[in-house]
């Protein structure tokens, strides 16, 4: 049997230790909607790289001005340079956190390219309410915002117990108030489901109501969650005003987010099934 000496031992294990972390570009530009969240979800993101040590965050921001203004609209354009084929070169993963409409990207087909070749791709709520024009952005993310009803209280279930981002949720995720998408161009049999709804969020009738999911995309990943509307889904600050979730249920959403960008970047796999 080959000994392996004590300083290489040492050595190795320091090596593992000061991997690079991974690169997030973290976009948040709207030309639809805009979500009052969006500032949480930034700040969470980089407490989440920060605690981890698992990646570092650059973001892509809304431009300040007005967004009828030519000005503006090239502010945004030169902002979205950062999701060129050439910039993403040195980014590991791509966040949409709330964006919504049609964003204007240097390359469609670049962004779809560079997933399928390895990299990771992660969507947060209104995500999935951008590039409606672009039939091959809702292919891609696995589903498309149709509409939603008042915010509710739900029950979410685990449909995946192993996958990093529902692992400490239990078999059931009860949020006390959420805003709940529904989806159209969505087919379970595409997607990998890791939270769904029973029952209808407003009606209550039974069926298949998809809440986050996650999907291999060539040699790539993505994962979406719908969870994100509220400020104190997000957000521990115990001092947000008319909160109405729980801080554990935000350090569960919290959690929830963090693997799924772990598991995108391939840093936490899916424990294998019983």
């Amino acid at each position: 049997m080959k000994i392996i000496p004590t300083f290489l031992i040492a050595a190795m294990a320091a090596t593992t230790l000061s991997a690079a972390p991974k690169k997030l570009l973290v976009v948040t530009t709207t030309t639809g909607f805009r979500h009052s969240s969006i500032p949480n979800l930034e700040k969470v993101i980089a407490q989440l790289g920060q605690t981890s040590g698992e990646f570092t965050v650059d973001y892509v921001h809304q431009p300040a001005g007005n967004p009828g203004d030519p000005a503006w609209q090239q502010a945004l354009k030169d902002a979205l340079q950062k999701l060129s084929p050439a910039a993403l070169k040195t980014v590991d993963c791509v966040v949409f956190a709330s964006t919504t409409g049609d964003l204007p990207i240097p390359d469609q087909q670049g962004l779809v390219d560079w997933i399928k070749a390895g990299h990771a791709f992660v969507g947060i709520h209104a995500a999935s309410d951008t590039f409606h024009g672009w039939p091959g952005f809702a292919e891609m993310l696995g589903g498309e915002f149709q509409g939603h009803g008042a915010q509710v209280s739900v029950e979410c279930l685990n449909q995946d117990p192993q996958n990093p981002a529902t692992a400490k949720l239990g078999k059931t995720w009860t949020i006390s108030q959420e805003e709940i998408y529904e989806f159209k161009n969505y087919d379970p049999a595409k997607v990998h489901d890791l939270l769904i709804l029973d029952k209808h969020p407003q009606s209550k009738a039974p069926g298949h109501f998809p809440v986050s999911w996650c999907k291999p995309f060539g040699t790539g990943k993505i994962f979406y969650t719908s969870l994100g509307h509220r400020e104190d889904v997000i957000d521990t600050d115990p001092e947000l005003k008319d909160r109405k979730n729980s801080i554990e249920i935000s350090k569960a959403y919290q959690q929830h987010i963090l693997g799924g960008i772990e598991w995108a970047l391939g840093l936490k796999k899916a424990a294998p099934k019983n």
